[in-house]
């Protein structure tokens, strides 16, 4: 077994592993939004919308549970939250993002404009960090719906989750504590 650096006794990740997390979620990222920009998306609105929305969630919760065991298993789970979020919180944002695309190009009046897919991510950032400048809202029933469900998952996301992710932290770094020789 290798001998334990001064740095893994302080609990600091070696810079390589940072640099390397850091690459994993930026490349996480862009995976995610190029999906996004290149999936066929559009198209008639036959419960395609909800679906969209059903799998994306599960997708999601499936993602958000497979980063908490990595996170009670790392060596580093500060550094592997901070992926997992970097993870979790694009996918969110696209799947509703998606799902405002679908019923924007299947009905028109869903929304106060036309949606791009670039307006529908803009519209779902700005629902999400709750600026809501009031250029984009919905207008129908199903549109105000879904806007609402993503509020309320907007919550959940910034508080249920992230306390879930740093209890993850919380207890790797106990487990890791248990695991390191001490010093003395």
């Amino acid at each position: 077994m290798a001998p334990v650096t001064k740095q893994q006794l302080e609990g600091f990740p070696p810079r390589r592993l940072v640099l390397r997390a850091s690459l994993r979620a930026l490349l996480t990222a862009t995976v995610l939004v190029v999906l996004y920009y290149t999936l066929p998306i559009t198209g008639a609105l036959n419960g395609s919308a909800t679906a969209i929305l059903a799998v994306g969630l599960l997708v999601f919760s499936i993602v958000i549970t497979w980063q908490v065991r990595a996170i009670l298993g790392s060596e580093y789970p500060g550094l592997r939250a901070i992926e997992a979020l970097a993870a979790a919180i694009p996918l969110f944002l696209l799947v509703f993002a998606a799902a405002y695309l679908k019923m924007a190009s299947a009905q028109a009046e869903a929304f106060t404009e036309p949606l791009s897919k670039t307006n529908a991510l803009y519209f779902t950032v700005t629902v999400f960090a709750t600026v809501g400048f009031g250029d984009i809202a919905p207008k129908t029933d199903l549109a105000r719906i879904v806007t609402m469900v993503q509020m309320l998952g907007d919550l959940l996301v910034l508080g249920l989750i992230v306390r879930v992710m740093l209890g993850a932290v919380k207890a790797g770094l106990q487990r890791r504590e248990g695991d390191l020789p001490h010093k003395g």
